[in-house]
């Protein structure tokens, strides 16, 4: 599932059709009628968390404050807090098959899955499920066959062709109309305004600490991928209870989370894939055999977890 990092990716690379109208449309979507979007002026680009947000107003319309405030200049005030948000110029689109996507599980906690559709507004919500993805100015390809032997590119869900000549192709996502972007900023964890007290508070709680960090409430945009290499970069057990663990372990973690976020972030913008050190892996860094368990909150969605037994002893 695309994490934090990449959806904002994607977002750079809606950024650059910002202030154009859009001048021909088509996808297989069948939940939006894409042709609501014909003849529309693409006014804002947004994301929060997993969620990317874009705003359409009639062509005619005013070109409001919230359009000029474009994603390069959000990103460039972002310096401080990620660096590598400054070098956007040039912005690859994921390929279908990238090392990112073959990390991805399926399966998705609650706390993740889009909300109801509120009814028809001027913001368009994409949330990208396990695989979903943008490319720019290009349609994927396919580099293999499919289980039935064929060899057959992917279907988009919406093309958006724009009146510059260039066109957005979103694949396997999930779209719907809402009235303005459900977001709290504190709870993002690529965001300036991310409330470390309050995902410090949230950490503390009995519940294993691998539950609360992929509770979108106070970790927006992290998802199973920063996890698991979070919890093993600081040391900790994925079942340990919040409550038992030391204020200084819980901030080390919270630490690792910004700077991990942060770093995968700043790999992406220079084109480098990331390399997990537990994720998916039969041996840690040091030569440890690696354990892997599905673990969710009772009722919940079960995720898919690895972790080392001697790096990552259980608290008793």
């Amino acid at each position: 599932m695309p994490e934090g990092p990449s959806v904002r990716k994607f977002q750079l690379l809606t950024s650059p059709f910002v202030g154009q109208v859009v001048a021909k449309v088509g996808g297989s979507s069948r939940k939006l009628n894409v042709n609501d979007l014909n003849a529309l002026r693409l006014q804002d680009s947004q994301v929060h968390g997993k969620n990317l947000y874009l705003a359409f107003v009639a062509a005619e319309g005013p070109f409001g404050p919230t359009a000029e405030e474009t994603v390069l200049q959000r990103e460039a005030a972002c310096g401080a807090h990620c660096p590598a948000q400054g070098q956007q110029g040039q912005v690859g689109a994921p390929h279908p098959n990238s090392q990112d996507e073959e990390l991805q599980e399926p399966q998705h906690s609650r706390s993740e899955a889009p909300e109801v559709a509120e009814g028809r507004g001027n913001w368009l919500r994409i949330y990208f499920g396990m695989y979903g993805s943008i490319r720019a100015n290009e349609f994927s390809r396919a580099n293999r066959a499919n289980k039935r032997g064929d060899w057959k590119d992917p279907v988009p869900r919406l093309v958006l062709h724009f009146e510059s000549g260039g066109f957005l192709v979103f694949y396997n996502c999930r779209m719907l109309w809402c009235s303005s972007p459900r977001a709290d900023p504190a709870s993002d964890i690529l965001s300036l305004e991310f409330h470390c007290g309050r995902a410090l508070c949230a950490l503390c709680a009995p519940d294993p600490v691998c539950y609360t960090l992929l509770d979108q409430r106070y970790f927006s945009g992290l998802g199973n991928i920063i996890k698991n290499e979070i919890l093993y970069l600081a040391r900790i057990h994925p079942l340990t209870p919040g409550s038992l663990l030391a204020l200084s372990d819980l901030e080390r973690l919270l630490d690792c989370a910004v700077q991990f976020s942060s770093e995968w972030l700043h790999n992406k913008l220079r084109g480098q894939g990331l390399h997990p050190q537990v994720y998916q892996k039969e041996h840690c860094p040091l030569g440890h055999p690696l354990m892997k368990g599905t673990f969710g909150p009772l009722g919940g969605f079960k995720r898919l977890t690895w972790w080392c037994p001697q790096c990552q002893p259980a608290v008793l």
